[in-house]
């Protein structure tokens, strides 16, 4: 498979409406958008699943591109997976590839993961969000919350896609674990605005009664 056509195939499905409604959403920093729309980017990942060289090979020049290849890699087994995915965090540079890289392999392997976690929680702003939302995707169970409460601990809330991956999980802690969830929250780690936002982002649930939503204006910090 060659780069030209790969690119020329995309631009064949270009919906260029879409395209300015995409950057306006994705931001992305120094990726281009063609404008193929996401049931057709999923066609396409079945069409190259065998093809993970050949993608892994080719530029980091577009989104539709980057989009592809963690889909592909997303659907390795674990070990070629691993080979794969120091290649895969560096090229995510938005949170919409960021958030769409879920790996079918780590729900078996969610305890050999474990070190991964902690070797992108040191990276940069896309790097601890990809950890943090790894986190919300596999570990939401009570055994792994020492974990998770030990990656919003350390996780950089100054990078804004950080701060809201961290407020995001920390939410979703607390639509499931509430008590453990408002412990952490006294616990005062988070800077103020991230405590804030997963405190939002809970009462936003359907998932949580009236009464527990009330609870949590007490916890906000003023």
């Amino acid at each position: 498979m060659e780069y030209s056509a790969f690119v020329r195939e995309l631009y064949s499905l270009r919906d260029e409406k879409f395209a300015a409604f995409q950057a306006k959403i994705v931001r992305p920093r120094a990726l281009k958008i063609i404008g193929v729309r996401t049931p057709e980017l999923r066609k396409l990942v079945k069409k190259y699943r065998q093809e993970a060289d050949a993608l892994f090979s080719f530029p980091d020049e577009y989104y539709e591109t980057v989009f592809i290849r963690l889909s592909v890699a997303a659907l390795l087994p674990y070990d070629r997976f691993l080979g794969r995915l120091d290649g895969c965090v560096r090229s995510i540079e938005n949170w919409a590839l960021c958030d769409t890289f879920k790996p079918r392999c780590l729900e078996t392997h969610t305890g050999d993961f474990l070190p991964y976690i902690e070797k992108y929680l040191g990276g940069g702003e896309f790097s601890q969000r990809f950890s943090l939302v790894t986190l919300l995707a596999f570990y939401m169970k009570e055994e792994y919350l020492p974990v998770v409460f030990s990656a919003l601990r350390r996780c950089d809330t100054a990078f804004y896609y950080t701060h809201m991956g961290a407020a995001w999980l920390l939410a979703e802690v607390l639509v499931r674990f509430y008590d453990s969830g408002c412990a952490f929250l006294r616990e005062n780690a988070l800077d103020k605005r991230t405590h804030n936002q997963a405190i939002q982002k809970a009462r936003e649930s359907f998932r949580l009664s009236a009464e527990r939503k009330e609870a949590l204006l007490l916890l906000k910090r003023r």
